[in-house]
């Protein structure tokens, strides 16, 4: 008898869906999109305590249909989420998971994820809620260190969409844009990524910690946060620089928020407010909405 067949089910089974998926062709691809999911799954490493106890599966995502690049702004993000809903409602109508996680910085189609997971009683986790409302809980303030202005702009109305306005220092500007025809770059994102992981130096960490030590001293930020999950490799080197320098301040890892996020929901066993999601036809409703 194999490990895996002698291991007890767990009670939790999650599937966790990629943001999207470039062709294998695409020159901007920078991670392997076949194989076993431990090595698909970026930052699996890291990941790999939170998922023992974890029955789970990985969906490499839905193609894009804009383009062979990674998604940055708002155009690309609306197909991105789109094209992932179909994932999720087939997710949820299989009966294998009781629990989705949405990666990828930007959760594209997150709302609407939610509102297929309600019809079902799966809860859907996604990495910017998540660590939205984690970080709200360990300070006051948090700030998020993100990697290109039009993802700024993107992500600074998933803050307002999720009413973290009041609890948002600041988005701070790292400059590590996405590759994409017309916009080459001279410091990839993903050859800082390997520097680093080499013990070299690497100008993404050391712009994203002198990002962090601002928002701490003049954005007033308690906790840090990641923006596009293409720089969530930097959680524990930004987490690292800032201990050696004395500041006591928790930096969150997108995946590892939602993934922590999803269990809770399963252990408490809530997914969503059917108030916020109603069904087609609800039996109760409210002839009033406020704000």
């Amino acid at each position: 008898m194999s490990q895996s067949e002698s291991r007890p089910a767990s009670k939790y089974r999650f599937l966790m869906i990629q943001g999207f998926r470039l062709p294998e062709d695409s020159p901007y691809l920078h991670r392997k999109l076949t194989g076993p999911k431990e090595q698909t799954l970026m930052d699996y490493q890291s990941l790999a305590p939170l998922l023992e106890d974890i029955d789970w599966d990985l969906h490499a995502g839905a193609p894009t249909t804009y383009g062979n690049w990674a998604v940055e702004n708002r155009q690309e993000f609306s197909h991105s989420g789109v094209a992932r809903l179909p994932l999720v409602k087939e997710a949820c109508e299989s009966g294998k998971y009781n629990a989705i996680v949405l990666l990828g910085g930007g959760e594209p189609g997150f709302l609407e994820a939610r509102e297929i997971g309600r019809r079902y009683r799966i809860p859907v986790t996604s990495c910017a809620f998540s660590q939205m409302h984690v970080a709200t809980m360990l300070g006051n303030k948090f700030s998020i260190l993100d990697v290109a202005e039009s993802h700024n702009m993107y992500y600074y109305n998933l803050v307002v969409q999720h009413r973290m306005t009041e609890r948002c220092a600041s988005i701070r500007m790292i400059n590590f844009p996405h590759e994409r025809p017309g916009c080459e770059t001279e410091r990839p994102l993903h050859v800082q990524r390997d520097k680093a992981r080499r013990g070299e130096r690497s100008e993404a960490v050391e712009e994203a910690v002198e990002a962090a030590v601002a928002a701490i001293e003049e954005d007033g930020a308690e906790v840090i946060t990641i923006g596009c999950s293409g720089a969530f490799w930097l959680q524990p080197f930004v987490q690292r620089r800032l201990d050696e320098m004395g500041w006591e301040v928790p930096v969150l890892h997108g995946y590892k928020t939602a993934i922590t996020l999803a269990k809770m929901m399963v252990d408490l066993g809530v997914d969503a407010s059917g108030l916020m999601f109603p069904s087609d036809r609800p039996k109760r409703w409210r002839k009033k909405k406020v704000f």
